[in-house]
């Protein structure tokens, strides 16, 4: 092969291109969140019930993470793209003849998002982890970025169709623009990364592992990751997964909590890059736990103000405040293994913050089925957040004493 080099040209484009392919193929982890009023209306089902499809999404997307990262650390990331390609788009196709609402959070759970998106975000980022070197934290976050993009974008273009054609026209619409942007995409994938990458980074790890690191076992390390990545976006699901429904309910109307969630996400692009610039500089620890505290501090505000002016201006917080969070796990984890295994491990981390936006996404919608409002959702958002910032703030004082991140 042509040879290239870490952090040159290359590697750029290769940014590019995965940004790309992340930006629309993301879009079956937010497209849920924006029908889900529809979808329950139309099959009268309770708001706990039809947040089990976002649910289904989470963990389709987490389990698929790690099975799609396995692939391409395998076979290259090509193949499992395009499969995953013609997989959600023949998911986004049955989604638009579910009948019921088991079908419709089985095709998101197994389609859409087990064999779908779960390709486009951390399978890219493990994949861009291995062309660069010296730039790791922007390319990575900038990649992670491809995923807020699409919640940017895709919830408040998708409103018009909803408003005029219905959910299932919509998604059958998704279904032919998925085939033809993400296909031609998938095929520039097949260039392989440098050598060197992967060398350098066994290398490393063959000198320093996780033990000497951070004076735990592997699986310490790996399950109190686990633990943070869940703890963090089960907070960080409340807003993300019910401002929609929650400006409904306040008389707001859904449009405007679309709105809402797409100035969420705009931010959190900004976040994202912000916080890889950062983490250049200070490490993925210090990144990560800066990101958490500031998302606590963020969604407490929702306790205390529900005016429209006020919900603009908190998502906009909350979405500059967490946008590098996901990233920093990526970070974390290929400071710690080598690049052959890069795309199972950020697989797992990454499977982590999945679960926890499903079981968040889901909770909330059960406390406010079993409270009548989100109050105490917010509250128990906050509560698992503060253990998340416990974690990470104990792994990074480790890591510290035990070697420089």
């Amino acid at each position: 092969m042509t040879a290239h080099t870490l952090d040159g040209p290359q590697s750029w484009r290769r940014l590019v291109l995965a940004i790309a392919l992340s930006t629309l193929g993301c879009i079956g982890m937010w497209s849920v969140i924006v029908v889900l009023p529809q979808v329950q209306a139309e099959f009268g089902a309770s708001r706990a019930d039809v947040s089990l499809a976002y649910t289904a999404t989470m963990m389709g997307f987490a389990v698929g993470g790690i099975v799609m990262g396995r692939l391409c650390d395998r076979y290259g990331t090509m193949l499992p793209v395009l499969g995953g390609t013609l997989v959600m788009a023949a998911g986004y196709f049955l989604a638009g003849f579910a009948d019921n609402l088991v079908v419709f959070a089985l095709l998101h759970g197994i389609a859409i998002a087990g064999l779908g998106s779960s390709a486009m975000f951390g399978p890219l980022m493990a994949d861009v982890s291995r062309w660069f070197d010296r730039r790791r934290g922007i390319a990575v976050s900038l990649c992670a970025s491809g995923n807020y993009l699409a919640g940017a974008i895709w919830p408040p273009a998708m409103q018009p169709f909803l408003d005029t054609l219905g959910w299932r026209q919509t998604y059958i619409g998704i279904g032919v623009l998925v085939l033809a942007t993400m296909l031609p995409l998938a095929l520039l994938l097949r260039a392989k990364p440098p050598s060197a990458a992967g060398d350098a980074a066994d290398a490393q790890a063959a000198r320093t592992t996780p033990q000497l690191q951070l004076g735990l076992s592997n699986g310490t390390i790996q399950t109190l990751l686990v633990v943070a990545g869940v703890s963090c976006c089960v907070a960080m699901a409340m807003p993300q997964v019910h401002i929609v429904a929650y400006c409904a309910d306040l008389g707001y109307g859904a449009a405007r909590g679309a709105e809402m969630l797409s100035l969420m996400l705009a931010c959190g692009i900004a976040s994202r890059i912000g916080s890889g610039l950062l983490a250049d500089r200070i490490g993925g620890f210090a990144t990560l736990l800066l990101g958490s505290f500031l998302q606590m501090t963020a969604l407490a505000l929702y306790l205390f103000f529900d005016g429209l002016a006020s919900l603009f201006a908190i998502s906009a917080l909350f979405g500059l405040f967490q946008g590098g969070i996901v990233p920093s796990y990526a970070l974390v984890v290929r400071a710690i293994y080598p690049a052959s295994e890069a795309g199972m491990r950020v697989g797992i981390v990454l499977m982590a913050t999945l679960v926890g936006m499903a079981l968040g996404g889901w909770l909330s919608g059960a406390i406010f089925d079993w409270t009548g409002s989100y109050a105490m959702a917010f509250v128990n958002g906050v509560a698992w957040n503060f253990l998340n910032v416990a974690i990470v703030a104990g792994l990074m004082w480790r890591a510290r004493r035990f070697s420089r991140f």
